[in-house]
């Protein structure tokens, strides 16, 4: 589990994080990032989306975010480049239905690698 500092909460939040369209996205997950930081002691705070569109029962969708948050959360300390932007918001794809960890972290990894060299 995250923690509280590192979550995005507000509906504000996750609108100017999309509202900035930067994207990257893989087979997985569609990653959007919000705006670079400027103080890097503030934490970059990270939202999980997954419709219904994937798939109508709650369970499955909950697992996927379970995975993504996991993914995301070894990632934190391993990876500088989540640390350049103030916001991210991962959000699921049909593709996520057949994750599983490994492949989750992996994509989490290559998704801020491809957006960090992409708008920083």
């Amino acid at each position: 589990m995250l923690k509280e500092d590192f979550r995005l909460k507000k509906n504000s939040s996750f609108k100017a994080t999309y509202s900035q369209k930067r994207i990257a996205s893989d087979e997985f997950f569609l990653l959007y990032g919000g705006k670079t930081k400027e103080n890097p002691e503030y934490s970059t705070k990270i939202g999980f989306v997954v419709s219904k569109k994937i798939h109508k029962r709650a369970v499955k969708r909950n697992r996927i975010k379970r995975l993504a948050r996991e993914a995301v959360r070894l990632s934190l300390n391993n990876n500088d480049e989540f640390h350049k932007f103030q916001s991210l918001i991962f959000m699921a794809k049909e593709g996520a239905l057949d994750l599983d960890f490994e492949k989750a972290r992996l994509s989490v990894t290559k998704l801020i690698n491809k957006l960090a060299r992409k708008f920083i």
